[in-house]
This record gives structure tokens, C-alpha cells and sequence, in this order.
């Protein structure tokens, strides 16, 4: 176990392109990410269980919950255990009768029962290695110490987020106000 890592459940996102779900897990005391593609019937399941939301009845990963509990198991944790060919592996991790079971799952289903067990979240640290995001600086202070190096001394820094329209100064100069409104031959103005 020593070669997991802690993972709460970040957030859980939506893709623009094909309206499928992504948890997003991130590493506890560190800034480091791990987005898994899941169904939308799991990424369900995890927010109504991150937001407290009762449902009328019980569902699959309640269910589940509730036969361990029944058969006197216990789920200790849940853990994301490989990668291959692109596709996860996790793991429900169930001490019965004093022994320690491990239960093949898909992560998301491991998740959604995690959620709602409140149990730890383990990832193998070298599925963090591979796919794991670490974000990159704020883009604003990038953008910012840019613009600090590329001023030319004595230039004014503008607050309030505005943005600097110089380089397009020798655009407008260059315009001829007089033709506007005037078509390809035509001397006169056009009214509307």
C-alpha cells in the first residue's frame, strides 16, 4: 500500500465535445490531478451522494452499501489500481470476517460506493505518474510578467484588468475616416 496515494474527489466535469462525465481526483497535500472518464449514471450517483441529496429509493451503490452491511462487511477503502490500453481498474477493498477481500470494480462504481461509505480513496502512485495533471501557474500571472517584460520603460500599467490596445494604434492611424460610408465609386455619402 505504501505505493498509493490519497485522492479526495475534486469535482466532477462535464466534456463540451461529447457531454460525458470526468471525476476529477485530487491528490491530498499535493497539487496534482487525476481526470477519469465515467457514465453519467456514476457521476450522478457520486454528486447526489457529495451533496447530501436523499433519493426516494435505493440506489445501485446504496444497494450495495447496504448488503455489506446486511452480510456484517465492512468496506475499508477503494482504490484505482491500473491502467491499461486507456481504461482504469479500481478496486473495493472489504474486510469479511476478519479478512481482507479485495473486490475487482470499475472505478467509478468504486467511487460511488466510497462516497457514500466514507472511506479513503488510493491511487496507484504510478497511474498518478502517468496520468496525473499538475496545473500550470495562473494564467494571469503569466500573462502579466509578459507584459511587464515586453513594456518599454515608463509606459503606464493599467489596473482593473483593461487591456493594452497599443498595438493597434498604427491600425487607426492608418484608417481613412473620409471613406467611410462610401461605396467602390462613389463620391457621395449612402444615408440609411
Amino acid at each position: 500500500m505504501s505505493d498509493m496515494v490519497e485522492v479526495v474527489i475534486d469535482s466532477i466535469r462535464v466534456s463540451l465535445m461529447s457531454q460525458q462525465r470526468i471525476v476529477i481526483l485530487r491528490e491530498t497535500g499535493a497539487d496534482r490531478y487525476l481526470p477519469i472518464w465515467i457514465g453519467i449514471y456514476e457521476a450522478e450517483a457520486i454528486t447526489l451522494s457529495l451533496q447530501e441529496v436523499e433519493v426516494a429509493r435505493p440506489l445501485t451503490w446504496d444497494l450495495l452499501k447496504n448488503i455489506f452491511n446486511t452480510l456484517n462487511a465492512r468496506v475499508v477503502r477503494v482504490e484505482v489500481v491500473a491502467l491499461r490500453d486507456d481504461t482504469f481498474y479500481g478496486n473495493i477493498v472489504a474486510e469479511v470476517d476478519g479478512q481482507m477481500v479485495n473486490i475487482d470494480s470499475r472505478p467509478s462504481d468504486a467511487l460511488a460506493l466510497a462516497v457514500r461509505a466514507n472511506v479513503p480513496i488510493l491511487v496507484n502512485n504510478s497511474i498518478m505518474d502517468m496520468a496525473g495533471i499538475t496545473p500550470e501557474e495562473d494564467l494571469q500571472e503569466k500573462a502579466s510578467e509578459r507584459s511587464e517584460r515586453a513594456a518599454p520603460p515608463g509606459d503606464i500599467e493599467h489596473d482593473g484588468g483593461e487591456e493594452n490596445l497599443e498595438i493597434f494604434q498604427d491600425f487607426f492611424d492608418k484608417l481613412d475616416l473620409d471613406d467611410l460610408g462610401k461605396e467602390d465609386g462613389d463620391d457621395e455619402e449612402k444615408t440609411p
